[in-house]
């Protein structure tokens, strides 16, 4: 299995912003069949962190992942993202 996980910093840090954007990842949730989970978290500002949401999606391989990228439920989310994120970091762990 795979854990993708990204880290969002947001060009307007507010928690509106914040809560929008979880909300707008929580919806692929059940409309990627091969997705084995997908949880989005807020963490505004807490404890000075640097990113304002998180988001992690679990695959069975990497070839799922991959095929995530490009899935037509993902594009929209990607292109709503791009303009308000100000940096993101992804890591994948292999278990």
């Amino acid at each position: 299995m795979v854990k993708h996980i990204v880290m969002f910093r947001l060009k307007e840090r507010t928690e509106a912003n914040a809560c929008d954007m979880r909300d707008v990842f929580l919806a692929m949730k059940g409309k990627i069949n091969y997705m084995v989970n997908l949880s989005a978290g807020v963490d505004f500002l807490k404890e000075g962190r640097s990113f304002d949401v998180v988001l992690e999606c679990t695959f069975n391989t990497r070839e799922d992942l991959e095929n995530y990228q490009t899935h037509p439920v993902h594009i929209p989310v990607k292109e709503y993202v791009k303009p308000r994120v100000e940096c993101s970091h992804a890591v994948d762990y292999e278990f």
